[in-house]
């Protein structure tokens, strides 16, 4: 199945939803990811309103991603022992028990910050299980004409969620307070859950051979030896940590210098992925084969002057302004990295490769927010300039190291 080839009629978003299960798994990563937005934006105003501290703001969004960045070649070794379909139903499950658990003690004043950071880092450990699942899934259901398609619909549908989530979290938390806010996230991961139950795997498992740490260290080895995953997450890594400023530094922004409200910070996020949303559809209908790199190093580019600029932002439309130019850039840069991704790896590796990768270029973004984190108390020029300079760097770096052309070697150095 993917080595297919499809007539050029069939290179459409249309044959995506043809292909048997992809509508489900599609319909069920469009909820986690709905449920993923809007726990971003709920978790940072939940600790700015309930703690009023943006340096633990900061630590809780390292704990809620890096737990799960440092466990992923574990998680991609299960994913592709145990399938992927059962492990996201059981990671959105749970996700749904624990944001439950985080309001009720929150509500009996039990919730000390300590408590807090613990039940995040559970939750990130738990999701590393459901993002790589899903992006490891669908080049497996799909022949590879339709792959660029996916990727496009894969990042338009993240972007769409990048719009409502936000939104929707912002609204709710300034309607209703965080606690409800959180509670909107457990339901929607339930009924991720729900609309995956029943959907077939697409291939069969991989034979346990070696033990599970033994499978991780191999999955860790393969993505570092690899030039292409290499150079990707290298460039990724550093990308992410300037950028990482933003999760945090654009609820301080908002809040504390244009003194908008939760309802505004949602829609600046919104913002975000509507411009996002656009880009991914337009790019999702080019062949980017060949082109990977220079979209990855292009579009970083684009975003290192619109970081820069966030620093002496006045006012919001400023700033929705900059949104959008960020939106545009980054759904690109997305689509690069998936479609490189997928045609540099073996597709026998899919899960736990993609596992590594996936943590090792995302890594950058909750280090650069606990760094921002205490920087942000004194003021908000600063770290947006750095966050830009760091950004700037990942751009060298991509065009220096991921190679133009990739020879097929699993043990590649």
């Amino acid at each position: 199945m993917l080595g297919s080839d499809a007539a050029p009629a069939e290179r459409s978003y249309a044959a995506l939803l043809r292909v048997p299960g992809f509508a489900r798994v599609a319909l069920g990563t469009l909820l986690a990811r709905l449920g993923a937005q809007m726990w971003e934006i709920v978790l940072v105003l939940f600790v700015l309103q309930r703690y009023r501290s943006p340096s633990l703001a900061g630590l809780t969004v390292l704990l809620a991603i890096l737990p799960g960045l440092a466990l992923s070649p574990v998680a991609g070794a299960l994913l592709d022992r145990q399938g992927r379909v059962r492990l996201m139903v059981i990671d959105y499950a749970l996700t749904a028990a624990l944001m439950t658990t985080i309001v009720v003690l929150s509500l009996n004043h039990r919730l000390p910050p300590a408590l807090l950071l613990a039940l995040v880092a559970v939750l990130a450990v738990s999701n590393i299980m459901s993002i790589t699942g899903a992006r490891s899934l669908f080049p497996l259901m799909l022949p590879r004409t339709l792959w660029d398609r996916a990727n496009g619909l894969d990042t338009s549908s993240y972007s769409l969620m990048a719009i409502i989530g936000p939104a929707i979290a912002g609204l709710i938390v300034a309607r209703f307070g965080p606690e409800v806010g959180l509670l909107a996230v457990a339901g929607v991961a339930a009924l991720a859950a729900f609309s995956l139950v029943g959907v077939a795997e697409p291939i069969a498992r991989v034979e346990a051979v070696n033990s599970l740490v033994g499978d991780a260290w191999a999955a860790l080895r393969y993505v570092l030896r690899h030039r292409s995953l290499r150079g990707l997450a290298i460039t990724l890594f550093v990308a992410n940590l300037g950028f990482g400023v933003l999760p945090v530094g654009i609820p301080v922004l908002v809040l504390r210098q244009l003194h908008g409200s939760a309802a505004t910070v949602g829609q600046v996020f919104a913002v975000f992925g509507l411009a996002g949303l656009v880009s991914g559809l337009l790019i999702g209908r080019l062949d980017t084969e060949g082109r990977e790199r220079l979209l990855i190093a292009g579009c970083i580019a684009t975003q290192v002057p619109a970081l820069a600029l966030l620093a002496f932002t006045t006012s919001l439309p400023m700033a929705f302004a900059i949104a959008v130019i960020a939106g545009l850039a980054g759904s690109a840069v997305n689509i690069g990295i998936f479609a490189l991704r997928q045609r540099r790896t073996d597709p026998a590796w899919f899960g736990r490769a993609f596992a590594v990768s996936m943590s090792l270029n995302f890594a950058g973004q909750p280090i650069g927010s606990a760094l921002s984190g205490p920087l942000l108390e004194r003021g908000i020029a600063l770290p947006l300039l750095l966050g830009a300079a760091v950004s700037a760097v990942a751009v060298v770096v991509a065009l220096v190291l991921i190679p133009k052309d990739h020879a097929p070697s699993p043990g590649e150095l």
